[in-house]
C-alpha cells in the first residue's frame, strides 16, 4: 500500500499548490516533464535489469521470456481492445471538461471535476501496473512517478473545476489498494523468484515505454501491453 498512500498525498499535495499558487509556465512544465522522464527511465531500467539475473545462459532465457511475453501480450491486448477502451473513457474525460459551464454552480463543477480526474487518474495502465509491482515485489517505483504526474495534473485541474478534483483521491486509494491488497493475496503462488524476476523485468521495460510518452518520442498503446505481466510468469513456469 506504500505506492498508493504516495500516489494519493501527491494529488492531495499538487491540488493543494494548484489552489494557491499561479499557474506554472511552460518552460517549467517542460523541465518537470523531461525530469520525471529520466526518472521514469531510472526507474524502468533499474527495474528490467533486477528481473535479469542469474548465469549467462539463464539471462538470455529471461530475456527470451520477457520479449515473448511483450510480443504475445500485445497481440492479447489488441484482440481485446484495452486500449481503445482506455481510449473512449479518456475521451469521455476530455468532453467532461469541454462541456464544463462555467456558470454552474459549485456543486456541479465539483461533480464533473470528481468524476473527470477519477476517470484519468484510475484508468490509466500505470494505476494497474503499479498496483502489482507495489503488491507482488514490493516495489512502489511506478506508483510514485504515477502520483507525481497526477500531483501535476491536479494542480492544473483545480484551476478550471475547483478543490472537487483533490476527492479523486479517494477512489484512487480504494482502486489501486485494492489490487495491491489482492496481489499481496497472490504473492505465495509467485514467490518463485524466477516468477517474479519475469514479472519484474517486463515489467520495468512496460515503465520504459511510459518514458517514450512523456518525452513524446512516440505514442506507445501501453494498455495493449498489460497481458505481458500474465504471460511471462506462465511463460517462466512452462520454461523450466
Amino acid at each position: 500500500m506504500t505506492g498508493t498512500i504516495i500516489n494519493v498525498a501527491l494529488i492531495l499535495v499538487g491540488g493543494g499548490i494548484g489552489l494557491t499558487t499561479r499557474p506554472i509556465s511552460q518552460s517549467s512544465q517542460k523541465a518537470l516533464r523531461n525530469l520525471l522522464g529520466v526518472f521514469t527511465i531510472y526507474v524502468g531500467l533499474s527495474m528490467a535489469w533486477g528481473g535479469l539475473n542469474g548465469h549467462f545462459l539463464s539471462v538470455l532465457r529471461q530475456m527470451a521470456i520477457t520479449m515473448l511475453a511483450l510480443m504475445f501480450g500485445n497481440l492479447s491486448g489488441r484482440l481485446l481492445g484495452l486500449q481503445k477502451g482506455l481510449n473512449r473513457l479518456g475521451q469521455y474525460a476530455r468532453r467532461q471538461m469541454d462541456q464544463m459551464d462555467p456558470s454552474q454552480g459549485n456543486a456541479g463543477r465539483v461533480s464533473e471535476g470528481f468524476i473527470t480526474c477519477t476517470v484519468l487518474f484510475c484508468v490509466g495502465p500505470m494505476a494497474i501496473l503499479g498496483a502489482l509491482q507495489d503488491g507482488l515485489l514490493h516495489d512502489p517505483k511506478t506508483l510514485v512517478l504515477k502520483g507525481c504526474l497526477d500531483g501535476l495534473a491536479t494542480m492544473a485541474f483545480v484551476k478550471t473545476f475547483g478543490p472537487g478534483v483533490m476527492l479523486a483521491a479517494i477512489p484512487v486509494l480504494a482502486y489501486q489498494g485494492s489490487l495491491t491488497l489482492l496481489s499481496r493475496f497472490l504473492e505465495p503462488v509467485f514467490r518463485d523468484q524466477a516468477l517474479l524476476d519475469s514479472v519484474g523485468a517486463v515489467g520495468g521495460l512496460l515503465v520504459c515505454f511510459v518514458a517514450l510518452v512523456i518525452f513524446e518520442f512516440r505514442k506507445i498503446r501501453l494498455a495493449d501491453y498489460l497481458p505481458s505481466l500474465i504471460y511471462a510468469p506462465l511463460l517462466t513456469w512452462w520454461w523450466r
